[in-house]
């Protein structure tokens, strides 16, 4: 009995040991896998990190080019706009250059026939003097305003770039060099000479 008894004892604490053999190897094969697991988590989330990161700079790639088309339509824009303003001043000033052009021999006759008007000292001539007179008046005032401006250089030094000498004479009166007569006057649009001043140079 006591064999026996003994026997069972001994089959018993193996068997409890071949259980816990076989936990500690679940265990193991647990954590194992347990560890795999979280090496392959850890593999794909840096896979994953990594594709953002692609697709991050990748949208920074395209946000930039098309940063770079806006800011070159932009600048494409402003140029036409400077471009067209500039053709827009250009084409009026041209158009009034002409007109104005067109103005300037009515101008001269008016002056003409006032100067000749107030030569003749008849009392037949005073309502027309005054009345040339007050239309010349008016059509300077008007062309000043759209910015023409009268050369009329007497006694001033001659400058070729305003004035066109038409001829050179002595004169006890004036020093040399000097516009002495102004034969037709000359104008000035916006700062550019439109038609010099012929004038009679002094020497």
């Amino acid at each position: 009995m006591n064999v026996d008894n003994n026997e069972n004892f001994l089959d018993d604490d193996g068997q409890a040991n071949h259980e816990q053999q076989l936990n500690e190897d679940m265990n193991q094969e647990l954590q194992e896998d347990s560890q795999n697991t979280n090496i392959d988590y850890v593999n794909e989330l840096e896979e994953k990190v990594e594709e953002y990161k692609k697709a991050l700079a990748q949208s920074d790639k395209t946000i930039k080019e098309q940063k770079d088309i806006v800011l070159r339509s932009r600048a494409e824009v402003d140029n036409i706009r400077k471009r067209s303003e500039g053709e827009i001043t250009k084409a009026k000033k041209f158009a009034l250059e002409r007109l104005l052009s067109e103005i300037l021999p009515v101008i001269d006759n008016l002056e003409r026939a006032l100067d000749s008007a107030k030569a003749d000292k008849s009392d037949d001539n005073t309502a027309i003097t005054e009345g040339v007179e007050l239309t010349l008046k008016t059509l300077h005032d008007t062309v000043s305003k759209f910015g023409l401006e009268t050369i009329n250089p007497i006694g001033e030094d001659f400058n070729p770039e305003l004035h066109q000498a038409m001829s050179i004479q002595e004169s006890p009166d004036f020093d040399s060099n000097k516009c002495m007569l102004v034969m037709q006057k000359g104008y000035i649009l916006n700062g550019r000479v439109i038609r010099p001043a012929m004038v009679m140079v002094s020497k």
